[in-house]
């Protein structure tokens, strides 16, 4: 194990933490609010001798990097950014319980938009406007931000590239990782800049669109009002519904669309799977509450608001989906697993692994009927070999077992069945609002200190696609390697 260079990397992270907050330090001098700017200079502090520590220990760090090093890094990263950033929050007082101020910063990294937060609209502004860029942040991964920026570590950026993006591949569209890198970083923020701008023109203030269209570019969904976007004005809910669903494509379709391949790009098989489940599914809705909102406008909005919040695991409502009929519950539960697609900033199982399960449940009754044959699972023309097969297998697995644990700690706290498994599931998909006692009205800050640790942990292990996070406990990871 190269602990150099994984050294050396996090101390580089939490320095370009640290230079993510300065925006935010500067809306507390805006609103001439000291006791908030004080708190992010004593996380400063506290940030900086930790990068100081890291990067002595990684000094003279060589560049090979290998697999290994690649998930602890990133998995070691991830970890750290949330133990430092949710500092603000709590020398601030705002959030005073540490265990909360955790599980918000990394419901903000993983993209969750799960809060313990009643009325968010109570906190600074200076802290609301660090709480919406972890969002932003974590949307795209922090480490591909890195490699966008800072010169390659010689035969590691792959590993970490792929350790850090979501899905069961990572797509590579140039040979230079580094120009992969800048290339989504520049798409990513060209379709958050286009958001804002279409937010102002529909008359949200600045710091409202500033906020949301960063939650919505990340999937992350943390409200600034105690009511997510319900008090907005349906231009403004239909702007967040598009781009909600815009952010849940893979960011390699875009990039055909650039190099003006249309062809490709419309015939990826994920985008258009994605999009008709997405579409049936409002349909389903709309339909199904019916007699709840008799208007057919706000009908139609209302369902293809919260199909397109939930699939892409982003989180705002629009309205509260928990007093809706149990069909339409239990298509937005379904949703939750799912999620939106691969290469995108949503969470989720990844529809691309659902089309992948599909395909394999074939192919194993045809090789039943016929033991013989040769059966082939394709995505987009292309054979997957059976490495990515197994690797989906094993995926699906740790889903399960992971999943079914979390809920029987969090069981523990005695709430209703509906509110035990949907927090477990808005959590580990990254969603954020469930139903029952964590509905879209509620928050989870009924929950105990052992279940938010749970749940933070299992906000991280959706986040980073289970592996990076398993790998830490594999003995296997730190051998050394000189």
């Amino acid at each position: 194990m190269n602990f150099r260079a994984i050294n050396h990397t996090i101390g580089l992270i939490i320095l370009l933490e640290m230079a993510f907050m300065l925006p935010s330090l500067a809306w507390c001098w805006v609103d001439r609010d000291p006791a908030s700017a004080r708190a992010f200079g004593a996380a400063f502090v506290v940030m900086g001798l930790c990068a100081l520590l890291f990067l002595l220990v990684g000094r003279r760090a060589r560049g090979n990097f290998f697999a290994q090093e690649g998930f602890v890094t990133v998995a070691v990263s991830w970890i750290v950014l949330s133990l430092l950033g949710c500092l603000p929050f709590y020398f601030s007082g705002e959030i005073p319980h540490y265990v909360d101020a955790l599980f918000e910063v990394v419901s903000g990294f993983t993209t969750t938009g799960a809060s313990i937060l009643a009325d968010p609209a109570e906190m600074s502004r200076g802290l609301l406007f660090w709480r919406s860029t972890t969002h932003w942040l974590g949307g795209m991964g922090i480490l591909v931000f890195m490699l966008a920026i800072l010169p390659a570590r010689q035969g590691g950026t792959l590993h970490l590239m792929q350790a850090e993006s979501p899905g069961p591949t990572v797509s590579k569209f140039t040979p230079r990782l580094r120009e992969t890198s800048t290339i989504l970083y520049a798409i990513y923020l060209a379709l958050t800049v286009v958001c804002i701008l279409l937010l102002l023109a529909g008359g949200m203030p600045l710091f409202d669109s500033l906020c949301t269209a960063f939650g919505t570019a990340g999937t992350g969904g943390f409200g600034i009002k105690a009511d997510s976007m319900a008090s907005y004005s349906p231009y403004l809910q239909w702007v967040v519904t598009v781009f909600m669903a815009l952010f849940g494509v893979n960011f390699s379709v875009y990039y055909l669309l650039l190099m003006r391949k249309v062809g490709l790009a419309v015939r990826d098989e994920e985008v258009r799977l994605y999009f008709l489940i997405l579409l049936a599914s409002g349909a389903l809705i709309a339909w199904d509450i019916r007699d709840l909102t008799p208007d057919v406008s706000d009908r139609i909005r209302h369902a293809y608001f919260q199909v397109s919040s939930i699939m892409t695991t982003t989180g705002f409502s629009t309205v509260d989906f928990d007093a809706w009929p149990a069909f339409s519950k239990s298509i937005l539960l379904c949703l939750m697993a799912v999620g939106a697609c691969a290469g995108s900033t949503g969470g989720g199982l990844k529809v691309i692994r659902l089309s992948i399960m599909v395909k394999s449940l074939r192919r194993a009754v045809r090789r039943t009927l016929r033991p013989n044959s040769v059966q082939l699972v394709r995505v987009n023309g292309k054979v997957l070999g059976d490495d990515v097969l197994h690797n989906v297998s094993a995926y699906l697995v740790a889903y399960v077992l992971i999943a079914f644990g979390s809920f029987m700690i969090v069981s523990l706290d005695e709430f209703s069945l509906e509110s035990n498994l949907s927090a477990v599931f808005a959590c580990f998909n990254n969603i954020g609002p469930g139903f029952g006692a964590v509905g879209p009205l509620a928050n989870y800050d009924c929950f105990s200190d052992l279940s938010k640790l749970v749940l933070t942990l299992d906000m991280l292990l959706g986040r980073l696609e289970i592996f990076p996070l398993l790998a830490l406990a594999s003995r296997h990871s730190w051998s050394r390697r000189l």
